[in-house]
């Protein structure tokens, strides 16, 4: 029956697919005419021949079709197959959503309702569960990098059109049918006539009201769904009756770099934290008092027919309502003056929230746990006065949603790049009359420096001195964290991330910059010392991951440091980078050292007896740590979640995740049912002799692999030359998709540029290269160093495989990426290359990986077939590369006039528009 259902979804996608792209063809053809329609669709009816059948002669057509286009004709292609490749996107998101649903009852693993079966089953004992829970964190951190596409208008119109086709598979007459179809159409004709590209850069205000939107889209209303049913589930496994129920703590908190994050982005600064906290509270208070409206309407209970709490009578005396008719309506009133006492909140630690009341001034809240109080009060009264019913539809989401967002919204970490912050330390003890240059001094000399001033009771900074601008600016953030701590509550700023942190130096200047504002209290090394922000350094590159046990165990036998920490719940966080580390070695010996630093401070915090929260910087791509988050969490070191994760969201993925609520729970409920079967149930329970000889496998697997990557990557003369020209990098920069420079310094080094802009642009070109490169080598040299161990290596790299979640993750990742690839279209790109020595050199060796690479994984998958295990995934890329490759040929074309200087903004605007189009068809490449 189940399979029957499936059949039918799979079905009912299809057709949702095919009528989407009929109404967008009619659409364009009544916007631009029948004969660009006609010459849009020849290009896909060969494109998509050429894929089905292999079709020599179509390809060939194909290339002719291309390269006979106007400009304009261009443009219209490419929108074309850009804006189906949008309507594809939300047709296999709403049936990921059904499929989803459906296979609840099954009780799919990765699900929560999988996690809370095995609690159920296992049966783990209340008291454990509880402690578990009351120590859990689980938050995902938004970010604003450059490799968001789109525009916030497109994306309101795709959610639009998501409910509407959504809606064609409910029971509708034939009035409501035509409705629909019409609603449908006007939406696609929105979206044909809407400018997909931005025109000027992004700011940090714009990056801060888009991320603001998937609040008000979804996570508002979704996460305290989720933690309400999660709670309702809890209770039923263990079976509380409703006087005794279990109230879920607060374990899922939303973070956000964006306002703080000032690493590389000169626009982030004091004034922009101070925006960005702003607007969060105002998104925040706007919702509470939208849903105490509400309340308001709901909750008509009359006291002639129901009693109440003498605590309840006593909330409404804050109410300004005096009316007669409503002087039963206990909660009514109760409500009226909650409602109050926001809008007075919301005036004194915001902006405006343009909301004016005609009756006196109430009280504000001093806190969210205040705000919580009286609306506890509220749910007593109604459980107590058989109302439980009526605190699930709307009271209990909103008691989880303020134990949530609180009154800041989401916790933003401000974080600064190390050297940054020793200029400033440089210039402050220069200025203070000091004799030695900070800079010069090695580090030992460092240590002790910065320790002996962290000792002084006095500060180096003084109102009376000039500085730079540079000083000025870190300082005046810092300061600005002191206040909004102060209004908001410690969760409004509780990190500051240290990148590149290299040395132990790197933490303890950012101790210094914290006592000079104000954020140290006490005397360094006593048991009365306190710290308000977490230092939380980020190890990027594979040196700083070798080197991260070593500089937090320093840290660790730091008079003091235990005194801090205690005061700052005995936990320390440490975020680790995929990206650099990919950037800098190779995805398999990123992946590698990631894991070996994982473990090895997992262990030493074990000693120490402090709690460890890893933080994972992870991007949408394979190359910076992308991929499956469940298999990504599963296949973690055992004992480095322990209840605890934070993971970056970044750039096009948070539209993917979370611009539809129904796809944003799949996701949110993923996190939760990752980190408590990763906690709770490990996959990785390899026993420690197995487990030994699998470690020194991936040892020589990674040495392999990171030789044949900086071989290709830093060491090849001529490869920057070749990146620059094969990729359209210098495109991309161009693009106003981020308020964050493309590189750190305007060079044409590979080491300067971030790897941001570096994975996305080999997503563009179809190569993937930071996705797989080195890995073929890596296997091929392993198996064949001795012809005489040969099957028994590779039985060994079977039994990874099978039995170790890291190593099964890596090949599932590298397969997808493969699956993605397509050396015909990135030899295309190659051509853009002038040098052709050059060009033939660089890309013979990337087609000597890929063709390694390929072999690796069909002798461990045992398939020649990519995704042969995944069909659904297999078959949307299947379906997608008709549609990309015609994209691809025009970006090259159009690249190779605009570079020859083709004196023509449409030509521009056409790559453009081709990057927008291939990052929606690939999806995860930023």
């Amino acid at each position: 029956m189940m399979s029957l259902v499936l059949k039918n979804l799979e079905a009912g996608l299809k057709d949702n697919i095919r009528y989407l792209g009929r109404v967008l063809g009619e659409v364009i053809t009544a916007k631009e005419g029948i004969a660009v329609f006609d010459v849009i669709e020849n290009i896909r009816k060969t494109a998509v021949s050429f894929h089905k059948h292999s079709d020599k002669d179509a390809a060939i057509e194909l290339e002719q079709l291309l390269k006979q286009l106007t400009v304009d004709q261009t443009i219209s292609v490419v929108r074309a197959f850009s804006y189906f490749k949008h309507l594809v996107n939300i047709a296999e998101d709403l049936y990921a959503h059904d499929q989803s649903r459906l296979n609840d009852e099954d009780i799919k693993p990765g699900s929560l309702s999988s996690s809370l079966a095995k609690i159920a089953e296992k049966p783990l004992d209340f008291a454990e569960i509880e402690a578990f829970l009351n120590s859990a964190l689980v938050s995902p951190v938004l970010t604003a990098h450059p490799t968001e596409v789109q525009r916030k208008s497109i994306l309101d119109t795709e959610r639009a059109l998501s409910s509407l086709l959504a809606a064609r598979a409910l029971p509708m007459s034939k009035k409501e049918s035509e409705r629909n179809h019409l609603l449908i159409v006007g939406a696609i004709t929105t979206l044909w006539q809407t400018r997909i590209l931005r025109f000027t850069k992004l700011t940090v205000s714009n990056e801060i009201d888009n991320a603001l939107s998937y609040y008000r889209m979804t996570f508002l209303e979704v996460i305290p769904e989720l933690l309400q049913d999660m709670e309702l589930e809890l209770n039923k496994i263990y079976a509380k009756a409703p006087d005794e129920s279990y109230q879920l703590p607060n374990f899922f908190q939303m973070g956000s770099w964006i306002g703080g994050d000032r690493d590389g982005n000169p626009n982030v600064n004091a004034s922009t934290l101070t925006e960005a906290i702003d607007q969060q509270s105002m998104t925040a208070f706007r919702y509470y008092l939208e849903q105490i409206h509400a309340l308001r309407l709901e909750l008509s209970l009359s006291t002639r027919l129901v009693e109440v709490t003498e605590a309840l009578v006593q909330l409404t005396e804050a109410s300004h309502d005096k009316s007669p008719h409503r002087q039963d309506e206990t909660y009514r009133l109760a409500l009226n003056g909650i409602y109050s006492r926001i809008v007075a909140t919301a005036k004194l630690v915001t902006s405006d929230i343009g909301i004016t009341l005609a009756e006196p001034e109430s009280k504000p809240y001093a806190s969210a746990d205040e705000l919580l109080a009286e609306l506890y009060i509220i749910v007593q009264s109604l459980k107590q006065n058989s109302g439980d019913a009526l605190i699930y539809p709307r009271l209990g989401k909103l008691v989880k949603a303020i134990e949530t967002f609180g009154f800041h919204l989401a916790t933003i970490d401000i974080r600064q790049s190390s050297d940054v912050h020793e200029a400033v330390i440089k210039e402050l003890f220069m200025k203070a009359g000091y004799d030695f240059n900070y800079a010069d001094l090695d580090e030992d000399e460092k240590i002790q420096t910065l320790l002996d001033e962290l000792k002084q009771p006095r500060l180096l900074f003084s109102q009376f001195q000039q500085y730079s601008e540079l000083v000025h600016s870190e300082i005046e953030v810092l300061n600005k964290a002191r206040e909004i701590r102060k209004i908001f509550g410690e969760r409004a700023v509780r990190q500051y991330i240290i990148s590149h942190t290299e040395t132990l130096s790197d933490l303890l200047e950012v101790a210094l910059l914290q006592k000079e504002a104000g954020m140290l209290r006490g005397v360094w090394g006593s048991q009365k010392i306190q710290m308000d922000l977490n230092i939380a350094p980020l190890f990027e590159t594979i040196a700083d991951l070798r080197h991260a046990p070593m500089i937090m165990g320093q840290w660790l036998s730091l008079l003091g440091i235990r005194h801090i920490l205690r005061h700052q719940g005995n936990e320390q966080e440490i975020m680790l980078g995929y990206s650099d580390s990919n950037k800098d070695g190779g995805f398999l010996t990123s992946n590698w050292e990631l894991y070996k630093a994982e473990v090895s401070l997992v262990e030493l915090f074990k000693q120490a007896n402090i709690k460890l929260r890893l933080f994972h910087g992870r991007g949408g791509t394979v190359g910076r740590g992308g991929g499956p988050t469940y298999q990504a969490i599963m296949a973690q070191p055992h004992g480095t979640v322990d209840g605890q994760i934070r993971l970056t969201e970044q750039g096009e993925i948070i539209a993917n995740k979370y611009s539809d609520p129904k796809v944003g729970r799949q996701h949110l409920e993923t996190l939760i049912a990752a980190t408590i079967d990763a906690s709770l149930f490990p996959q990785d329970q390899l026993e420690s002799s197995k487990r030994r000889s699998y470690e020194m496998v991936m040892e020589d697997l990674s040495t392999t692999a990171m030789t044949t990557y900086r071989s290709l990557v830093y060491e090849t003369p001529g490869f920057a030359d070749y990146f620059f020209s094969a990729t359209p990098i210098s495109e991309i920069a161009e693009l106003n998709i981020g308020s964050r420079p493309a590189a750190r310094k305007s060079t044409r080094r590979i080491e300067d540029l971030r790897a941001i802009p570096w994975g996305f642009s080999w997503g563009q070109c179809r190569l993937l290269l930071p996705g797989w490169f080195g890995f073929g080598s890596a296997i091929h040299q392993y198996l064949n160093k001795d012809e005489k161990l040969n099957k028994q290596r590779l039985k060994v790299l079977n039994e990874m495989l099978e039995e170790w979640p890291l190593f099964k993750t890596l090949i599932a990742n590298v397969d997808m990426v493969l699956a993605k690839s397509d050396l015909g279209v990135a030899r295309r790109y190659s051509q853009l290359v002038n040098d052709e020595k050059l060009r033939e050199h660089i890309f013979n060796c990337i087609e000597k990986e890929y063709l390694l690479t390929t072999e690796a994984i069909n002798l461990l998958l045992k398939s020649p077939v990519r995704l042969n295990n995944n069909p659904t995934l297999a078959n949307s890329i299947k379906s997608r590369l008709p549609y990309l490759d015609p994209l691809n040929h025009l970006q090259v074309e159009l690249i190779k006039r605009f570079r020859e200087g083709a004196d023509d903004d449409r030509i521009k605007l056409a790559i453009h528009l081709s990057i927008n189009g291939i990052a929606a068809g690939l999806r995860n490449t930023g």
